[in-house]
């Protein structure tokens, strides 16, 4: 006796996973997150698409060096987009287990982790 699988359970569990991954795209893109730098004296609010919606800058700063402003700005930014990164990356850890994907296909060091 042979173990096929059977092809209508395989694709209502393809179903399933494009339903699954439609929601938490979806989840991803509703959510934002507060990059700072400066201690707090930069702020870049970001949404789950990696748009900065908000930059908040302390008036402390407006009289300081040009340059360093820049950069606190750039940092926030890239604040911002690494907790978007590791929220995106948590999520889809959470969904590959939920659903009990087989060894190797968990998002880990093979597979991008990205949303497209």
């Amino acid at each position: 006796m042979t173990d096929k699988p059977d092809f209508n359970q395989l694709m209502q569990k393809a179903k399933e996973m494009q339903d699954q991954m439609k929601d938490i795209q979806s989840k991803i893109a509703s959510i934002t997150v507060t990059g700072e730098a400066g201690g707090g004296l930069v702020k870049v609010i970001m949404n789950g698409a990696h748009n900065a919606e908000r930059v908040e800058i302390s008036p402390t700063l407006m009289d300081d060096d040009e340059e360093m402003l820049e950069d606190l700005v750039a940092a926030a930014i890239n604040d911002a987009s690494q907790k978007i990164e590791k929220t995106t990356k948590d999520e889809m850890m959470k969904i590959a287990k939920d659903m009990k994907l087989p060894e190797g296909f968990d998002g880990g060091e093979g597979g991008t982790g990205a949303i497209e």
